[in-house]
Order: C-alpha cells, then sequence, then structure tokens
C-alpha cells in the first residue's frame, strides 16, 4: 500500500464508541480545533501575587473613566476589588454595633477570646472589624484586639470566639492560597479585662454557603429540574453564595443571589479604606430600593433592573418573579410614577427566576421552566417582556453566556442557544459530560466566553469531586466539541480583558492565553496535553497490516521553548471491543525554527494489527503544538 494520510474529523466524539468514531478523536485534555485542526490550548498566568478568601463564583472586568482596569472578585467569604494585580476588600458591612455594646474575656495560656454582643447575627466564618478597645492587662493589648477577625465558632446567639493574634497583621496578609494561617497570640494571667466602654464591632454581611446543602422536604430535585413542589420525598438544596454584577458608568452595582444589592463608587470610595454600601442607604435613595434580588444588571440604556426582587409596597420580602428597574440613569430612583421610567413587571411562566443574560437588542430571563424575551419598548411601560420558550432548563445561574444576540447555556441533560428561538445544540459529547457530572453540585456550573476563539467554555464539577474541576468546550464557528480538566469557578466574559480572566479554586485570578506554561505555580511548569483518536481500519480491517513508519505533520509555532517536543504514539489493535495489542511512539522534536521550521522527519515503528489509533502528548516546558496531516506507511501482512 502506499503512504496513507491520517485525516481526522475536528472535536471530540464521546458519545459513539471507540470504534464507530473511525476517523474522528475519542479523548482530549487541553487541546482545542482551530479551523478543523488540533492544537494545545494557550498558557495562563496570575494576576498578581495576592490570593482571595474562598472560592469565587463571580469575577467582572470594566474599566474607569481614567482607564483603570478594575476586576470585581465575589467569594462565599468576600468581595474584593483587583487593581494592578493587588486586590483590595470591599466586601459591605451589615451591622456595626454602638460604642460599649463589645466586651472580651481571655483565658490564660489560650489565644482563644470570647466576646460578647447582644444579638449579634453572625454565622460561623463570619468577619468582624474591632476599634476603641483597650488592652486586656496582659499580651492581649490594644492592637491586638483593634483588627479584623474571622469568627471560630459561634457560642450562643449573645457570643462567639475568635483567636487573638498578632497586632498589625490582616487577614490579607495571613492568606496564603485562600487560607488564612493563623499567628495566634496566648493571654496571660494579667488579661483580665474587657476592653473597656468604646469597643465598637463592624461586621460584614454573612458568609455564605461554599457548597450546595442537601436536605429532604420541599422543592427537591436536582436544580431546576421540575415543576412547584416536585420529587418531595427526594432533596432539596439550599443555595451557595452567587454573585452578580455590572458596571453603572465606572462604578459598580452587584449581588448577592437570593440577598442584598450594594453599590461602590469608583471615585467617592477609596481602595484598601472604604467598602460597598447597600443601594438602600445610599445618601439620596428613596424608599423603594429593593432590598433582595436574585439577579442584579445594568442595562445599555442606563436601567439597573433586579430580577426576583421585593415590592415597591412591600419592601424585604422577595417574590421571585418580580422584575424591577429604576429611573433611567438615576440609581437611587425606584418608585414608579408618571414622570420618570421607574417600574416592574412579572415573569409570567415557571415558579422563580433562576437568571438573566443580556445580548445586544434584549434581556433573556430563565425561570425554571421558561426563557422570556424583555425589551425596551419606551414610555409609559418601559420594558416589556413576552415568553419565547416553555419547557427549557438552566442548570445553574451562571450556566448562560451571551455572544452578541446569541445566548449559550447548558440545560438539565443538554446544550442550548438561543438566536431568535431556542434550540438544543447538537453535541457529540454531552453523554460523557452529564454522565461525569456531579449533579449535588451542579448549581456551580459556569460558563465563560473565549471571543479569540470563538468558544463558549463551561466548567463543571464531575462525579469524583464536590469543586470544579472539568470542562467542555463549544466552538460556535465550526461546531467542534472538546473536554479536559482544569479547576476554574468563574471566568470573565466581557471584552473589556485584552485576555480572559478566570478564578482558579487556588485563591488566585489567572489570565489566560498567555504564554504556554501553566502559571499557577512558581516556576511555571508544563501544560500537560494530549489528544488520542478513534481507531483507523487499515485496508477496511479486512488483513492484518503492518506499520513501519510514522511521518509527522506538526507545528511548534509560539513555543517558547528553544527544544519544544511532543510524543506521537502509534497503537494498533485488531477487534473492537479488545485493547491495543501493540504501541510504539517517538519523540518529534523542533529542530529550527527560523526561516522554515524543521522538525523530527519520520518515525520508525514496527507495528501490526487490523486497525490503527494515533496519540499526541506533550509535558515539555515551553511546548505549543499544533497537528496538521501525518500519514504512516502501511503494507498487507496476511490474515493471521
Amino acid at each position: 500500500m502506499p503512504i496513507t494520510k491520517l485525516q481526522f474529523k475536528p472535536g471530540i466524539n464521546k458519545n459513539d464508541t471507540s470504534y464507530s468514531n473511525e476517523g474522528g478523536w475519542f479523548n482530549a485534555n487541553k487541546v482545542r480545533f482551530v479551523d478543523d485542526f488540533a492544537e494545545s490550548i494557550g498558557g495562563w498566568v496570575r494576576e498578581g501575587t495576592t490570593s482571595f478568601l474562598g472560592i469565587a463564583r463571580a469575577i467582572f472586568p470594566w474599566v474607569t473613566l481614567a482607564s483603570t482596569r478594575l476586576i470585581s472578585v465575589g467569594t462565599q467569604a468576600k468581595y474584593y476589588i483587583n487593581q494592578g494585580g493587588v486586590l483590595y476588600d470591599i466586601t459591605p458591612l451589615r451591622s456595626t454595633t454602638a460604642p460599649g455594646e463589645v466586651t472580651f474575656a481571655a483565658t490564660t495560656s489560650s489565644s482563644t477570646i470570647t466576646v460578647s454582643d447582644t444579638a449579634h447575627g453572625a454565622v460561623l466564618g463570619d468577619f468582624v472589624t474591632f476599634s476603641g478597645a483597650v488592652s486586656l492587662g496582659g499580651l492581649i493589648t490594644a492592637g491586638v484586639l483593634n483588627q479584623e477577625y474571622e469568627i471560630d465558632s459561634i457560642v450562643n446567639p449573645n457570643s462567639y470566639q475568635i483567636t487573638a493574634r498578632l497586632a498589625g497583621t490582616t487577614i490579607s496578609s495571613l492568606t496564603i492560597g485562600g487560607v488564612i494561617v493563623d499567628t495566634p497570640v496566648l493571654a496571660n494571667a494579667s488579661d483580665s479585662g474587657n476592653g473597656g466602654v468604646s469597643v465598637v464591632g463592624a461586621y460584614q454581611i454573612n458568609r455564605g454557603l461554599n457548597d450546595v446543602v442537601t436536605g429532604t422536604g420541599w422543592g427537591s430535585g436536582v436544580f431546576s429540574r421540575g415543576g412547584w413542589g416536585s420529587l418531595a420525598a427526594a432533596t432539596n438544596t439550599t443555595t451557595l453564595r452567587l454573585w452578580s454584577q455590572d458596571n453603572y458608568g465606572e462604578d459598580l452595582v452587584f449581588g448577592v443571589y437570593n440577598s442584598g444589592i450594594f453599590y461602590w463608587d469608583t471615585s467617592g470610595d477609596t481602595l484598601g479604606t472604604s467598602r460597598a454600601t447597600a443601594l438602600a442607604d445610599l445618601a439620596g435613595a428613596d424608599a423603594f430600593v429593593p432590598t433582595i434580588a436574585k439577579i442584579v444588571l445594568v442595562t445599555k440604556d442606563r436601567h439597573v433592573v433586579a430580577f426576583g426582587c421585593d415590592a415597591e409596597d412591600a419592601i424585604g420580602t422577595q417574590d421571585p418573579l418580580l422584575i424591577r428597574f429604576c429611573n433611567q440613569e438615576d440609581v437611587l430612583i425606584w418608585e414608579t410614577t408618571v414622570d420618570n421610567s421607574a417600574g416592574d413587571l412579572r415573569a409570567t411562566s415557571g415558579s422563580y427566576i433562576v437568571t438573566a443574560v443580556e445580548t445586544r437588542r434584549q434581556i433573556l430571563v430563565f425561570t425554571d421552566k421558561s426563557i422570556s424575551a424583555m425589551q425596551y419598548i419606551g414610555p409609559p411601560y418601559t420594558f416589556g417582556i413576552d415568553v419565547v420558550s416553555e419547557n427549557t432548563s438552566i442548570i445553574s445561574p451562571n450556566a448562560a453566556v451571551a455572544v452578541d444576540d446569541a445566548v449559550y447555556w447548558m440545560g438539565v441533560g443538554g446544550f442550548h442557544v438561543y438566536t431568535g428561538q431556542a434550540s438544543k445544540l447538537t453535541s457529540t459529547v454531552d453523554q460523557y459530560v452529564f454522565d461525569n457530572l456531579n449533579t449535588g453540585q451542579a448549581e456551580k456550573i459556569v460558563a465563560g466566553v473565549n471571543i479569540e476563539f470563538t468558544e463558549i467554555w463551561w466548567f463543571y464539577p464531575s462525579t469524583v469531586s464536590d469543586e470544579i474541576d472539568s470542562y467542555v468546550i463549544f466552538n460556535y464557528k465550526t461546531g467542534a466539541w472538546s473536554v479536559g480538566l482544569i479547576a476554574r469557578s468563574s471566568w470573565s466574559s466581557t471584552g473589556t480583558s485584552p485576555k480572559p480572566v478566570a478564578a482558579g479554586t487556588d485563591g488566585y485570578l489567572y489570565v489566560h492565553e498567555t504564554g504556554d506554561t501553566d502559571g499557577s505555580q512558581n516556576p511555571a511548569v508544563a501544560i500537560s496535553s494530549s489528544l488520542e483518536s478513534s481507531p483507523v481500519d487499515i485496508a477496511d480491517g479486512d488483513h492484518f497490516m503492518f506499520v513501519d513508519r510514522l511521518i509527522p505533520d506538526l507545528t511548534f509555532a509560539g513555543s517558547s521553548s528553544n527544544a519544544p517536543s511532543a510524543v506521537m504514539t502509534l497503537q494498533t489493535r485488531n477487534y473492537p471491543g479488545a485493547a491495543y495489542a501493540q504501541s510504539n511512539g517517538s519523540t518529534v522534536v523542533q529542530s529550527a525554527s527560523t526561516p522554515v521550521e524543521l522538525y523530527t522527519t519520520e518515525v520508525q515503528v514496527r507495528l501490526r494489527g487490523r486497525s490503527v489509533a494515533l496519540n499526541i502528548s506533550s509535558s515539555v516546558l515551553g511546548t505549543k503544538w499544533r497537528l496538521g496531516l501525518p500519514r504512516i506507511n502501511v503494507r498487507q501482512d496476511g490474515k493471521r
């Protein structure tokens, strides 16, 4: 036989058996498809050297009027602003005590301090900052007490405990990879005071959940599956801490899912010394500002919209289907009057709003069983809303993302797109993804756009993890799918960042498509990429064939290493259900990059079988590869 070209269909197909997928790719990790050819994904570097506390479920980049690039970061514990790679804590306060309402009690030879505050309202892991305290008399000085603390345990509704630490330290300075490292101070026999009569405690908003909590009772079942009260004998879920955020000009409006709405004034606040403020507490805000919502966003015509919020005549009581919007370009005015554009409307299908996504021309509102399109219609109603799809599911509040006028989302059991009408995407990996999904933590799923490569990424927790560890990619230009392993809990989807920004589960932000290495470690390490084809019959599998040569077609363009390389392996088998009987591979090395790229010209192999599969992998630092059309030399070797 002559030399045979190995040409494979673009994309990963894991729904069919490996043998029935002849001529296609079956498995991959950290590989994408560009113009029908496979290549390793780009690298990533840390955005700054400071880590955030907790797991970031939301990040949002935007640019101020002074061209300052900012990134907001929301975790279950804190809300931060990243500027120039430095994190600043702007977590809102929920309450501040009057002087003297807080007292301290220490125990000799212990770092545990018991704090008394009647009806403190704190939960385990909350943060509180003390000021105005005086020394307890010994090693627990005023400097030790007057700083921010994480609450270690709740004793009762009127007291809790903290761990005393060195004076002058901060939570951020003690945080390494998202974990607080304590530097305890032990009290001595002289620490018998209570901190004085001027102690003030400033409590940050209650800490949220990092995992979905399951139980039994009303509304049980997989998130957003079924109707009201379905599967009542199974389990229900308690929402983990999720955030929504949008820029209002150069300022930021953000909200906690099923909780408060907050505002951060870029020009009025000083990073490092100020915090965000509840929207209803802003100077000049009317008495009708919503105080609770599922999602908050800002429309292109400068209306702040709250979805699943409280009504004008029932502030503080959430209506899960109500949508309200402020007066145009006036975030402080929410009362509906004849001479402003503030108002409300209602999603008419479903039991509750799950999320909302803005496109160029409209806002898609997802409920537990439908999609509605919300559009600006002008006075006197301002906005209108119509149901555009019934019996449609979305698997998590962050599972949808917009690209121009299209919205892509992950539903319960499939992937979907809306381009004027809703339709299910044809996927070659959906069965694999949903079989591999930890449905108990599906609320963590997050979608993101990689515009440079026309890709939608969904990150999800696999069945072997309670945290996100896997991804699935859809190329909306070519229709190709890919899968792999990366731990990213949120991903930016705006055009204000030159490169995608994502949050790792290790407490750091990462800029993706930058370089060709894994920058999560110092020094950076290699990105381990791999790609495996389904078997290809040799001469229709009628005869055993002998393969004696592999001619690579590989480019290492863009690699930072002077000697990038990848391993190309051929493996043969005799029957569809059998294991691969033989394999033979060799390292393909770049020998020159200019003026014409040169690399290993051929690999000598000795393989016999009815079908052959190709595998390519690389774990070499500074290697970026792109596969072309490799060829093999085969000859007939008989039927036995």
